[in-house]
């Protein structure tokens, strides 16, 4: 809707101003290691562990690093293991959330995510209560400055994309999972450089928040983001341009 951010928009116009870089690097890790682990070591025939290398890279983490945490995954290296799990809940207004966490003691991360959810105006709630409102999509984002609309679309839909998306934040260009790194590799041949490229989960509704409701769930979220056993966590919410600069 123009003239409204989602979640993914939000937090991309606040990312570089709030980014902890030593909190990042901790996600990014226990990322690596647990693509490592489920798929192997080898970057060429593990999907997964090639796109959180592409992610690890552009967050300027030192190529030691990751290196070492593919070999804690592939057990060359002494290292923890994670545990994948998934949270679902609700928050102001009735926003669905979820949650996707690594975690070697369950028991600590869904403490914490209650926690954050009950003292940020949510709640937690059962498998599957909000997970049919989402779905997983690869998306590829650019900003709005110096790339032209049209050729980005036209460029897109030849390779492959389901959607182009125009916000005032930039231009979202959405795929199949399966085509995710195909269309984004073709922009890339083609000179477009995305800001960001990933696979997230998208809602199919949004709510829109206003007033305490807005300011309470941007709270939320950046609780839930803070927790280290949190990797991603999505929501179905959009906030007016208007609203936003209340909180600015």
């Amino acid at each position: 809707m123009s003239g409204h951010s989602k979640w993914s928009t939000i937090k991309r116009k606040k990312g570089a101003a709030d980014a902890k870089r030593g909190k990042i690097f901790t996600k990014l890790i226990r990322e690596l290691s647990t693509a490592a682990r489920i798929g192997g070591g080898d970057i060429e025939s593990n999907p997964r562990l090639r796109l959180v290398v592409d992610k690890a890279k552009a967050a300027n983490m030192p190529k030691d690093n990751i290196e070492r945490a593919i070999a804690k995954g592939t057990g060359n290296l002494e290292g923890e293991q994670y545990d994948e799990g998934v949270y679902e809940g609700y928050g102001p207004g009735g926003v669905a959330i979820l949650c996707e966490t690594l975690s070697d003691n369950k028991n600590r991360t869904v403490g914490e995510v209650r926690h954050a959810l009950t003292k940020n105006g949510g709640s937690l709630g059962q498998s599957g209560c909000v997970a049919y409102l989402f779905d997983k999509k690869g998306m590829v984002s650019f900003g709005g400055d110096g790339t032209d609309p049209d050729s980005l679309m036209e460029a897109a839909l030849e390779a492959g994309a389901e959607d182009v998306i125009e916000s005032d934040g930039g231009i979202d260009v959405v795929t199949v999972p399966g085509d995710f790194e195909s269309v984004r590799d073709a922009l890339r041949d083609g000179g477009f450089e995305p800001a960001e490229a990933e696979i997230t989960m998208e809602p199919s509704t949004t709510v829109n928040l206003e007033g305490k409701d807005a300011e309470t769930m941007l709270r939320l979220m950046e609780a839930l983001e803070d927790l280290d056993d949190v990797q991603n966590v999505y929501a179905n919410f959009e906030i007016s341009e208007e609203e936003m600069s209340k909180f600015a």
